[in-house]
């Protein structure tokens, strides 16, 4: 049927199943003959194996979907693939997505091969209509593509930073809509910016008859940012949305899904990619849906929201006993940011000295945001950067409830973040002091004087 099953396969019959697969390619038959430039030979028996010696890849020179001749197992691998991730993506709550395909490039250069697609559709268009959110790989994919990202700033409501609807109209107004290429929105993000305002951002779109592509990074793993999706897709115009494997499904970095509702432009998009390509994620989120099930799958799902909701209610006991606070930023169900205004006023360093103590501290994924740094991306100068704004209120670090993430790993994080947070507080007391001193004695200096 082309679907998760419901229960997982243990590894022995998923490895039955793969070799089933494998024999069917040209390469593994007994009597082959090949006189070809790619004809899957392997020098390694370490790489063969390593690849269940699906050796092929998926897809043609001209279309990455289409089927392969003298490789049936690894176009059924790619087929079944699909299926199988377009069944996982409704379970998750987009449920009239029509078409999907996993595609072995990460996030960034994924939203770059939606916008080439999208350049033969709006040939006059060279802008790309983008609320700011700052992280570099979904930038630069504009940038890669060959068009100029016009930066809407956000808004500040409370703590979160939301997307600001009227400048975007106000910017389609002033540039003109057959001149834009596309708004490119976001989903899952570092708090205190929040998923962008989508089932408006989709009727704008609709209404201005401009594509819509939305960068869905970590948002197959959260009911909210799916839902987003879907409610967007109803109220208005998207034309896809693209999701990472790896932070998704657990699997090795490399893959991505591109997804849509139109299939047509869905098939389009996957002509685009030039030449055959890699099955190695394929392979790897085919593998870990046969493992999991969709019960399994579910199951992580559910879990992650628990962890999350601990997560919050922890953190927050830390900030208070630290005199800090826990933003409040309930319209990001994944990331959590918690405010260093005390350890910012004390020292400038000491924001930044606490994310290096986290890591020495075997702390990952945990970030620390400072005030007013800035970078240059492309050419384009962001102020604030990391915080999504020009001059956020605020220092702040950010932790997250991510898939596969358990109550120990929460546990470890606040214990360690607590004993730095009162390390720092003491260096940044004792260079106060020092200073203070330093200070007193210049001035009896200047008495004498």
């Amino acid at each position: 049927k082309g679907k998760c099953p419901e229960d997982g396969w243990d590894e022995s019959t998923i490895e039955l199943f793969l070799h089933e697969l494998a024999i069917m390619d040209s390469n593994n038959f007994l009597g082959n003959c090949g006189v070809g430039e790619r004809e899957g030979r392997v020098a390694s028996g370490l790489v063969a194996r390593r690849h269940y010696r699906l050796i092929h890849g998926i897809g043609r020179s001209g279309d990455i979907s289409a089927v392969q001749p003298k490789a049936a197992g690894s176009s059924l691998l790619n087929k079944l693939t699909n299926s199988v991730v377009l069944d996982i993506i409704k379970l998750a709550g987009v449920r009239t997505v029509t078409n999907c395909f996993v595609v072995p490039m990460a996030t960034g250069m994924s939203l770059t091969l939606c916008f080439l697609t999208l350049r033969h559709k709006r040939p006059k268009a060279k802008y790309i209509i983008w609320p700011r959110i700052d992280q570099k790989s979904c930038f630069k994919s504009m940038i890669t593509a060959g068009f100029e990202p016009v930066v809407i700033e956000n808004v500040l409501e409370g703590d979160e930073l939301r997307t600001d609807i009227e400048a975007v109209e106000a910017k389609i107004k002033a540039l003109g809509a057959e001149n834009i290429l596309c708004v490119h929105s976001t989903t899952s993000c570092f708090a205190p910016r929040v998923p962008d305002r989508l089932e408006e951002l989709a009727v704008i779109c609709a209404n201005y008859d401009i594509p819509h592509i939305v960068n869905n990074a970590y948002g197959v793993q959260s009911s909210k940012c799916m839902h987003l999706i879907q409610q967007g897709a109803r109220a208005g115009r998207i034309d896809a949305f693209v999701q990472s494997l790896d932070k998704n499904f657990m699997v090795p970095v490399g893959g991505a899904i591109i997804a849509g509702f139109n299939e047509s432009f869905i098939q389009e998009i996957s002509k685009m990619y030039p030449g055959k390509a890699s099955a190695s994620p394929s392979l790897d989120v085919l593998i870990t849906l046969l493992s999991l099930g969709a019960s399994g799958y579910k199951q992580l799902l559910k879990e992650r929201k628990e962890m999350f909701s601990y997560l919050s209610s922890e953190l927050k006991k830390l900030a208070d006993n630290h005199n800090e606070r826990l933003l409040d930023t309930p319209h990001n169900p994944i990331s959590l940011a918690m405010s260093l205004r005390n350890l910012d006023e004390n020292n400038d360093a000491a924001v930044t000295q606490l994310g290096s103590m986290l890591f020495t501290r075997q702390v990952s994924g945990a970030r620390v945001v400072p005030c007013g740094s800035v970078q240059t991306v492309n050419n384009y100068t962001f102020k604030g950067f990391m915080s999504h704004a020009n001059n956020y209120p605020c220092a702040y670090l950010n932790a997250a409830s991510a898939i596969g993430i358990k109550k120990q790993d929460v546990d470890v994080f606040l214990k360690r973040l607590d004993k730095c947070l009162k390390t720092s507080r003491k260096e940044s007391k004792k260079e106060k002091s020092v200073n203070e001193i330093s200070n007193s004695n210049t001035g009896a200096e200047q008495l004498e004087d």
